[in-house]
């Protein structure tokens, strides 16, 4: 008698798994492969940094900007087009330049932060989590193992920008397919929230915790910091918001300015001592 071979089995037929139709599996795999990992590594407390993708390490910055130089010494002034297009070249890597202070100052502060929660003995408190890409990320992961700490990584699948970057902690590198799971994760564990420099993302990942504080949705005490008063008064006024009755007076006590390593730790060390460690 003729048999049929065997139909494979759903969780095996990987052009189901990536259909439409089962959206919803690759969902839930999202959510419950990282909860997964994270208790096994026992990782409930997580000091979270956002900022740009696009901020260089100050020793990188300098020489980009060097070589640009050495390059229109070499260039004939007659050759207009290519010799206009350097200068701007030097202009953006001035820019550069000037930002990349943000990258030493995230990473000396994700140092301090790791040698600080080490100190505490009580498992893996306090680790410092990116979105494990370039920039800002990678500065913060930097700083975690400079300190000989884990740190993690929820790194995102995008067409530019975003590759893992080497300093995450190798078993706490993750990959996320859906931004609202990679920031449920996050808002999840986070005891405490940095916000460097950045753009829309980092912006929207502001606004999210934000949101979330305010409306009382994150059950828990949550100490977010903005660094560098000098760079978000350029690009976003907060106090209008309240000038303009849009948000209570009130919710500026939400978050803290600050603009100088010193002030960061010491504001972060505060309060997850008195709201975590001292308990």
């Amino acid at each position: 008698m003729d048999h049929l071979n065997r139909a494979p089995k759903a969780y095996k037929d990987n052009s189901f798994l990536n259909s439409p139709a089962a959206r919803p599996v690759r969902l839930l795999t999202e959510y419950l492969e990282p909860f997964d990992r994270l208790k096994r590594f026992d990782i409930n407390d997580t000091i979270v940094f956002f900022g740009s993708a696009r901020i260089l390490p100050a020793k990188m910055a300098k020489k980009n900007l060097s070589d640009l130089k050495n390059k229109l010494k070499k260039l004939s002034a007659k050759n207009k087009k290519d010799f206009n297009k350097i200068l701007n070249d030097i202009e953006y890597a001035k820019m550069d330049v000037e930002m990349s202070r943000y990258y030493e100052d995230t990473e000396e502060l994700a140092y301090r932060l790791t040698k600080w929660s080490k100190s505490l003995k009580k498992g893996n408190k306090f680790v410092i989590c990116s979105g494990g890409g370039p920039g800002i990320m990678e500065a913060a992961n930097r700083g975690a193992h400079r300190a000989s700490g884990l740190s993690v990584g929820f790194n995102i699948s995008l067409p530019f920008e975003q590759f893992p970057n080497k300093y995450i902690s190798e078993s706490l590198n993750f990959e996320f397919h859906y931004f609202f799971m990679r920031k449920f994760w996050f808002a999840y564990l986070a005891k405490a929230l940095v916000i460097m420099p950045g753009g829309f993302g980092t912006l929207d990942e502001l606004m999210e915790i934000l949101t979330l504080v305010q409306t009382e949705k994150l059950n828990k005490k949550m100490k977010i910091i903005i660094y560098g008063k000098e760079f978000w008064d350029r690009v976003i006024n907060l106090e209008a918001f309240a000038e303009l009755r849009m948000i209570s007076p009130q919710d500026l006590k939400l978050f803290k300015f600050v603009s100088t390593v010193d002030e960061a730790f010491d504001e972060l060390k505060k309060s997850l001592n008195e709201s975590y460690v001292k308990k």
